[in-house]
């Protein structure tokens, strides 16, 4: 079991807002999805198999400037995508907000993971539409068993292959926010925000736990993935 890594750095044209800026990169990597043949991945209603952090270093006044470099980084569990993406990200020349002029790739082997940090937020809905934040529902096990059945299901789907589930992936969750973070898109010019969660996780040392926990970081913990949400990175020994 493995996933593969890619490193970007980009040349900004214009500033971009923190807040605009997992749209931007959600747009630009679904734009080069379709120069690469693989629009439907992103067009699929299914899981789409990777997740993306946004810029990188943060500037202080989150404010990424015009004329810089800056990185991100795209992780999948499809070598397809990975391969692809390798390529045509650098294509895709014509986008307004920036180019990017170098990516790398890298294979990760499976490693054991001893805790879990999430760069992003991480985005999971509740039975009524809306989405668990601790104001909205506050249960903590519900928490734990959403973001278990979401990656479980993620792993059953991309491997095709069942998985004998005695416990809950998750052996601790800490919630490292006060108020609910987003992620913003704009649809039908008004903006679309998901509310989601910063948490710190250690997961169970047994071996389906540290799979699951492995596909999270491969392809996203929770739900919006192909927005940035529950971009993740990982402790441990490789």
């Amino acid at each position: 079991m493995k996933i593969f890594e890619l490193t970007c750095a980009v040349y900004l044209k214009h500033d971009i807002e923190f807040q605009s800026s997992f749209e931007t990169i959600a747009k630009y990597v679904n734009y080069s999805l379709h120069l690469a043949n693989l629009g439907e991945i992103h067009e699929s209603r299914d899981y789409k198999y990777y997740t993306f952090g946004s810029f990188y270093p943060i500037e202080q006044d989150k404010i990424y400037k015009k004329g810089k470099i800056y990185q991100f980084t795209i992780r999948t569990l499809n070598k397809t995508l990975a391969t692809a993406l390798h390529n045509d990200l650098k294509n895709n020349t014509n986008n307004r907000h920036f180019t990017v002029v170098e990516t790398i790739k890298r294979d990760i082997p499976q490693f054991f993971i001893n805790e879990i940090y999430s760069v992003s937020p991480v985005v999971v809905s509740v039975d009524n539409g809306r989405f668990w934040t601790i104001k909205e529902s506050g249960d903590v096990e519900q928490l734990k068993e959403l973001l278990h059945n979401n990656v479980k299901k993620k792993y059953k789907s991309f491997f095709d292959e069942e998985i004998d589930v005695r416990q809950n992936f998750i052996q601790l969750i800490e919630i490292k926010n006060k108020t609910p973070q987003s992620i913003i898109i704009k649809k039908d010019n008004r903006n679309i925000r998901f509310f989601g969660n910063k948490l710190r996780i250690i997961p169970n040392e047994d071996e389906i736990s540290q799979k699951l926990a492995f596909t999270a970081f491969g392809c996203g913990l929770g739900e919006k993935n192909s927005y940035g949400g529950g971009f993740i990175l990982a402790k441990g020994m490789k």
